[in-house]
């Protein structure tokens, strides 16, 4: 399947020029959220990621993966061509267990891309995921993010808006209560008011929202964003009000995000990277707790804006002043029982 990626692609020779040490090197990792593709001119496969994560000097000792349309069944019924990534997952994960790519148990968990609009039908494609995952297989992440401005694009292939209020999204997303699995969601902060009703709707669903719940910078949202801040703000604390949800910390390399990281001479340090994305992790971490939250790279996606060791020092930093417990969990304990990673 070919997609086009709004995000750019990552510049070696611009990344290189700026080079960490790792900070709090021992620290247990468990990356929840990254991808793998084979897209034309851009490659991100297990190589390209163990690379990442062996130059960082990271200690990251599992990954999950999460859906991006990738390896998808050539032939067969539209529906099931999906379970194809799962099945190439899986192998990537059999290849990284060789042990040959570095000691990271990569995608240790696998988000697969199971179209939940098909309501009730999503059953089979569901059972079909689960056994080509072989116990890796966690749950799902239908695309939804949708915004009515052009410029807000994220997702490679754009979608109309509120699809996880219809009746089918429901129907489907009953399907995974019923197997246990949960929900992945990228969505704008626009749409976090949608994605409370769903959850309230269906308290049974664990539900993990994606890239710190999509707060955004560009188009309108680029004016008096101290007001768009605090609107991201409200919205979510509703959200973190339903003990059924929790959220990933990371994303914020996408242009979407509005601080332009990909345009400027020199990407940015940890430090500086420290100073512009602190407070969205800190009211995430304020309104869900740390229990609740997680560490996520979204690379090789944000690997335009900064490096993979440059933003894990970052979340060293912005975490400097947490518990060994309150970061031990954020690093990786939320990660590990949200996505049932056992260790070993």
């Amino acid at each position: 399947m070919v997609v086009s990626s709004p995000n750019p692609n990552p510049n070696s020779e611009w990344l290189a020029q700026v080079v960490e040490d790792p900070l709090l090197p021992e620290l247990e990792i468990v990356d929840a959220h990254h991808h793998l593709w084979d897209r034309s001119g851009f490659r991100y496969l297990l190589e390209e990621y163990a690379d990442d994560i062996g130059f960082s000097g990271r200690n990251v000792v599992a990954s999950v993966f999460v859906q991006c349309r990738s390896m998808y069944r050539q032939h067969g019924a539209e529906e099931m061509k999906p379970v194809g990534e799962v099945e190439f997952v899986r192998g990537v994960a059999a290849q990284a267990n060789s042990g040959y790519y570095g000691k990271t148990s990569v995608s240790a968990a696998i988000v697969g891309g199971a179209n939940l609009l098909l309501g009730s039908k999503v059953a089979t494609v569901l059972d079909a995921m689960q056994e080509a995952g072989g116990g890796l297989f966690k749950g799902v992440r239908t695309p939804v993010a949708a915004h009515a401005e052009d410029v807000i694009r994220s997702n490679p292939v754009p979608v109309p808006e509120g699809l996880m209020l219809t009746k089918e999204f429901i129907a489907g997303a009953e399907q995974l209560v019923q197997r246990d699995l949960l929900l992945d969601l990228w969505v704008y902060q626009s749409q976090l008011h949608e994605v409370t009703q769903l959850a309230r709707a269906l308290p049974s669903l664990r539900i993990v929202i994606n890239h710190a719940g999509g707060p955004l910078g560009v188009g309108t949202y680029s004016i008096n964003r101290e007001r768009h801040f605090s609107e991201w703000r409200v919205a979510l604390s509703e959200l973190a009000n339903c003990p059924n949800v929790s959220i990933k910390l990371g994303g914020f390399g996408m242009p979407i995000m509005g601080f332009e990281f990909s345009k400027k001479p020199m990407p940015p340090s940890s430090k500086e990277l420290a100073q512009h994305i602190a407070p969205y992790i800190n009211v995430c971490i304020e309104l869900f707790g740390h229990e609740r939250c997680m560490f996520e790279s979204n690379f090789p996606v944000d690997k335009g804006s900064y490096s993979y060791g440059v933003l894990w020092n970052a979340f060293c930093r912005v975490s400097e002043h947490w518990s060994a417990h309150e970061r031990d969990l954020v690093f990786q304990g939320t990660a590990r029982s949200i996505y049932q990673i056992k260790r070993g």
